[in-house]
């Protein structure tokens, strides 16, 4: 019998030799030294080029970190801009209504740390959401930053201030109001100096430095903790020129040499400034010479010992977890082990997870399967009972296309519910809500839904979905949105705790009672609200509009009902 580790057929050439199989011991004894040789061989110029090499990489990591906090300086005041732009052409300033205006802008502004003001012309405001709408306003702290916006329609972005009413130091953002107000006016964004210090704080410096953000004036606006405080004067002058620089500059400064790193900012004119002490800066890099020496002769010495300790170590984990990987690949369930070697021992109990959640994932799969046969055969039935319905009620090809296509979108919004919210219960609200949207008009008092939160399960949110696409397009048709003055009220609550009560009631002027034929609509809202829910349905006429009256069963639309039934149906299998 021919062994299977070669074949020695003609079309293929029998190999000259097996390569030869190599204890770990062997390969950390390499690695030793080839990492050890070329250190010990360059040392000595290593030692010539260290100082210079480590103040060029603190050097480029300086001024790449102060143009990182420029940059995040610069991002905080474009997304102002932008926030400012947005929320000066909303409607209701359009429209000089600053009440709502004021309260839109408290909206859109909170937990961002910006409030907003408007200014006239003379500097005075007119709002601010520091304060209530409608409390005392004195006159603006920064008029010449105003000033500056009045004439430019570029945003305006002011130095460092008082702010009287924030009562702290502050900074604005301003622009021109679009298309004015009866006169012109500034629209300003403002924020408190000390929400800008993460962009400092957060930002990892070498050790000795400190960084300030200070405007045109050297006035500091936020700093590293323990070097200044917002504004102050820093005490290192700002560098004459553009004030920005590639590379730091040594500067003596009260008697003391500083390294120090500006970087000015085109949008804001503000300065980033980063210094520390010439002696801080040489004595790390002096400290780390001396570790190169003595650390290299000690690795030298213990690189030996060390790599036939851990060879052991290696050896028999490395087996054990071969065996681990050939169980696993063959389904097999696996029991951790705690092998001396801790990254060794978490790649054990890594192999033991991944199989535990192998088998979970087959069973989730399986599980899967089922519920979207599950779904998918409901959703089935109901889009056929919905074709029957509406090829009863077309009198052409086009009329049912149109109509079914209809239904099918309307359908579908709440199957979008379904996708997000499935699995814990759609919420009646939200499912009434999307069913109406496509119709309701501009104004949004015209329609009211009042009600306790409500779940529903899978085959009550399609079957009442179906039931409010009807109502609302009907409403739009010859109901409540039809007309200028129409109004819809839906109502709903849990009555005596057994059943739900829904009520869709529409008022509307000039109300002509419907005929007596029964439609598509109608038979939506009887049979399968009535048939699928086991509800009693009611239709009222008015005198002022129609309305529709739903009772139903709560054990009927509890979404706990729906998953019992798949786990009948799969005992049942």
């Amino acid at each position: 019998m021919s062994s299977p580790a070669y074949d020695t057929s003609p079309d293929r050439p029998s190999p000259k030799r097996s390569r030869k199989a190599r204890p770990i011991l062997f390969y950390l004894a390499l690695l030793m030294a080839i990492i050890l040789v070329p250190v010990l061989a360059f040392s000595g110029v290593l030692l010539q080029r260290n100082n210079i090499a480590q103040e060029e990489v603190v050097e480029t990591f300086t001024v790449a970190t102060t143009r990182s906090v420029l940059q995040s300086v610069e991002r905080e005041i474009a997304g102002m801009i932008t926030t400012l732009r947005v929320l000066a052409t909303v409607e209701s300033l359009a429209d000089n209504d600053l009440a709502r205006f004021h309260g839109h802008a408290q909206a859109a502004l909170e937990g961002t740390g910006s409030d907003l003001i408007l200014i006239d012309e003379n500097f005075n405001q007119l709002l601010n959401t520091r304060v209530p709408y409608g409390s005392p306003l004195s006159p603006m702290s920064d008029p010449s930053s105003a000033r500056r916006a009045l004439e430019t329609t570029d945003a305006v972005v002011s130095p460092l201030f008082w702010g009287n009413t924030a009562e702290d130091w502050v900074f604005n953002v301003m622009i021109q109001r679009p298309g004015g107000g009866g006169g012109r006016e500034v629209v300003i964004l403002t924020q408190n100096a000390g929400n800008l210090a993460n962009a400092l704080l957060t930002r990892e410096l070498a050790t000795g430095w400190h960084v300030a953000l200070v405007d045109g004036t050297n006035t500091v606006i936020a700093a590293s903790q323990d070097t200044a405080e917002s504004g102050e004067q820093l005490f290192v002058p700002l560098v004459e020129g553009s004030g920005t620089s590639l590379r730091w500059r040594e500067r003596e400064v009260e008697g003391e040499s500083y390294k120090t790193i500006t970087q000015r900012s085109v949008l804001t004119g503000w300065y980033v400034v980063a210094w520390a002490p010439v002696s801080v800066v040489a004595s790390p890099l002096r400290t780390t010479l001396l570790w190169l020496v003595f650390g290299g002769l000690a690795i030298a010495g213990l690189a030996a010992l060390v790599a036939s300790v851990v060879a052991r170590q290696i050896a028999r984990p490395v087996r054990g977890l071969a065996r681990q990987a050939r169980s696993f690949g063959a389904g097999e369930p696996i029991a951790p082990v705690d092998y001396p070697v801790k990254e060794l021992a978490l790649v054990s109990t890594a192999l033991a997870d991944a199989a535990e959640k192998r088998r979970e994932a087959d069973a989730e799969v399986r599980f899967l399967m089922r519920e979207l046969a599950h779904r998918a055969k409901n959703q089935l039935s109901v889009i056929s009972s919905m074709a029957k319905q509406t090829a009863q009620g077309s009198a052409s090809v086009e009329q049912f296309i149109e109509n079914f296509q209809h239904r099918i979108i309307g359908l579908a919004r709440s199957t979008d519910l379904l996708v997000t919210q499935g699995a814990t219960g759609i919420g009646l609200r939200e499912l009434i809500k999307t069913q109406i949207d496509p119709f309701r008009p501009e104004d949004p008092a015209r329609i009211v839904k009042t009600g306790p939160a409500v779940r529903l399960n899978v085959q009550a949110a399609q079957v009442l979905g179906m039931a409010a696409h009807e109502m609302a397009t009907n409403a739009s048709k010859y109901g409540a949105f039809s007309v200028p003055d129409g109004r819809l009220e839906v109502n709903w609550n849990r009555a005596g705790g057994a059943r739900l009560h829904l009520s869709w009631r529409e008022h509307l002027p000039g109300f002509v009672p419907p005929s007596d034929r029964k439609g598509f609509g109608t038979v939506v809202l009887t049979k399968m609200v009535g048939g699928t829910l086991a509800a009693d349905v009611e239709r009222l006429v008015h005198d002022d509009g129609i309305e529709w009256v739903f009772s139903i069963p709560l054990d009927k639309i509890d979404p706990d009902r729906e998953h019992s039934e798949d786990t009948d149906d799969e005992d049942g299998n």
